[in-house]
């Protein structure tokens, strides 16, 4: 069976009974390796295995070496490592497997530099570390919003208010004298991009160093080295250091503190980004030392220029990634536009999907005869170096494909984040207005970016206290019971219960005299005017005859049996006269 397969494979029968001779003939790869092993260390080997001591004087002429296996490549891929065999002109369906190089492993306790036949070690293969080449079809595989990025302030979008000629920046740049700066605003809103593109902007350039870091996975550790690396820029090469770190609100107190000291020494230029109110998540010291500055979500004008722009760049937009032109239609450029909800980084990820879908659609459409592919266009880059296929057919993006990449509209809400207390507030403030459509609204906001329905039912039982009270006290009740309805069916059913309890809510008599008056009962108790008395002796419990004896309870006027009884004080004799709830008399009410 051996021996069959090494003929198959185009070996010699001679050199195959001897690699079978050699290895004991139970493994054809073992014969293999020492075919291979044995041609590369000794080209003319003595076949026999164990040489007489005392030669022939009139020996046979040795058997001339074996020829060259031109069809060993099409079984084994390998090479040795002392002469490298040629690739095989032949096409093959393995023509893609890697490659393997022998490396022979010598006896350490053998002298001689060539391993012998009669003593070769099993041979170790060893695949060969790949070589990485980053060139333009790498680059096409980063994410669409990544290659889109401005390279200078010139080419940013929709943050004027800070980038205008007479901003802060504009003037700090042109001044080459860059500040500390927290970018405060939401994703997708350019923080990133305006903090690398204030360094590539910059009158000097070559005297900044940008280095970036994430508060998701650095720690003290990283800041230290990047400002110890800072320190020694500076002298060595008078270079400052802009240390850009992204979602800067993550770290915690003391790690924000290790950068107190060298934003105030100058060894670094200090640039955060954070979605996160700084008031909240960034300490004090910290915002002392550097410039707050707010961006604003993208007007959908601003989106769509962002869109256009990744669509005509041949370079680094769309069509390197898709392989073919990409034509998109203005009705999708403004529908995607429109429901990104000012995030470019989301509306480019949504373009490049909706293009990869439309592509894939035209691959699809094309005939599949045998010989008939997508006639390409090549674009030579200027080195020449490499080149980049597209292909001549145009990938058309509908709306449906835009709909089909965004599958819901992007809504900007975080549960425990600004937009959170933004849109509670706007649903609260417009009940209090009693604009029942503008609650609904905020409330349908609130539900759509996925807000617990039991954390808005709670506040709703606060409203109807707070601001309808004592003018509906029904109000409370249905406030309770839309609670429970909540709890009971959970979302989506409970949508309309909570719209409804909105709208009652809304459209509900207003009254803040309970709020008013505890509010002002409480001050008065925490500045303990009148001294924060005893309870007065008549109204005290005497349930014990001691007690009683002490003067509990003692002239206390029963109402119920007293009805026009109105001397009786039950206020501590400091505060009488004080009045906390400005409500109607009770006479008044029940007439």
């Amino acid at each position: 069976m051996e021996m069959e397969q090494l003929l198959s494979m185009g070996f010699s029968s001679e050199l195959a009974a001897q690699a079978l001779a050699a290895t004991g003939g139970k493994s054809t790869l073992k014969a293999t390796e020492w075919i291979l092993s044995h041609k590369s260390s000794n080209p003319n080997p003595n076949p026999n295995p164990n040489p007489n001591p005392n030669p022939n004087p009139n020996p046979s002429p040795p058997p001339p070496p074996p020829p060259f296996q031109p069809k060993l490549d099409r079984f084994f891929h390998l090479q040795t490592k002392l002469s490298p065999s040629p690739p095989s002109p032949e096409p093959t369906a393995t023509a893609t497997a890697p490659s393997i190089r022998i490396v022979p492993q010598n006896d350490p306790d053998d002298d001689s530099a060539t391993p012998s036949p009669l003593h070769n070690k099993r041979q170790k293969l060893q695949h060969p570390k790949p070589t990485i080449q980053l060139g333009r079809t790498d680059q096409a595989h980063e994410p669409l919003p990544e290659r889109m990025r401005p390279r200078t302030i010139f080419e940013v979008v929709g943050q004027d208010h800070i980038l205008g000629n007479n901003s802060l920046l504009r003037s700090a740049i042109d001044r080459n004298r860059i500040p500390s700066i927290i970018f405060w605003g939401p994703p997708g809103s350019g923080k990133t991009s305006i903090a690398k593109s204030i360094v590539n902007s910059a009158q000097e350039r070559s005297s900044f160093r940008f280095v970036s870091l994430s508060a998701v996975t650095s720690g003290v550790k990283d800041v230290r080295d990047a400002v110890e690396e800072a320190r020694k820029m500076r002298v060595k090469n008078n270079k400052r250091t802009v240390l850009f770190v992204d979602e800067v609100h993550r770290f915690n107190k003391s790690q924000q503190d290790s950068f107190l000291p060298v934003i105030e020494d100058g060894s670094i230029v200090f640039m955060g980004a954070t979605t996160e109110n700084p008031s909240f998540h960034l300490i004090t010291p910290l915002l002392s030392r550097c410039r707050v500055l707010t961006l604003n979500p993208l007007k959908p004008h601003h989106v769509e220029t962002l869109l256009k722009r990744a669509v005509n760049d041949r370079e680094k937009g769309l069509s390197p990634s898709i392989g073919m032109r990409v034509d998109v239609k203005d009705d999708a450029l403004e529908f995607l536009s429109m429901n990104c909800d000012g995030d470019a980084r989301v509306a480019l990820n949504a373009l490049e999907i909706s293009a990869t879908t439309a592509a894939a659609r035209v691959a699809d459409n094309q005939p599949k005869q045998k010989g008939v592919g997508l006639e390409l266009d090549r674009d030579f880059d200027s080195a020449g170096s490499g080149e980049n296929e597209i292909s001549s057919f145009a990938a058309v993006v509908t709306v449906d494909d835009v709909k089909e990449a965004l599958q819901c509209k992007h809504l900007a809400y975080d549960k425990a984040g600004d937009e959170h207390y933004n849109l509670i507030s706007a649903l609260h403030k417009s009940m209090r207005g009693s604009d029942a459509d503008a609650a609904i609204y905020w409330l349908a906001r609130m539900l759509e970016g996925g807000e617990e329905p039991l954390y808005i039912a709670r506040r709703l039982i606060r409203f109807a206290s707070e601001d309808v009270g004592l003018a509906d006290p029904l109000a409370l009740n249905q406030a309770v019971s839309c609670y429970q309805a909540c709890h009971f069916l959970g979302m989506p059913e409970c949508n309309v219960i909570l719209a409804q309890c909105v709208a009652y809510l809304a459209l509900a008599p207003k009254s803040i005299a309970v709020y008013r008056a505890i509010g002002a009962a409480q001050k008065v108790v925490r500045e303990s005017v009148g001294q924060n008395e005893g309870v007065p002796l008549h109204l005290r419990n005497a349930p014990t005859k001691l007690m009683k004896e002490l003067g509990y309870g003692k002239d206390y006027i029963y109402p119920p049996d007293n009805p026009s009884s109105s001397t009786q004080s039950y206020l501590p004799p400091s505060l009488q006269g004080y009045k906390f709830l400005d409500w109607p008399s009770q006479n008044s009410t029940q007439q």
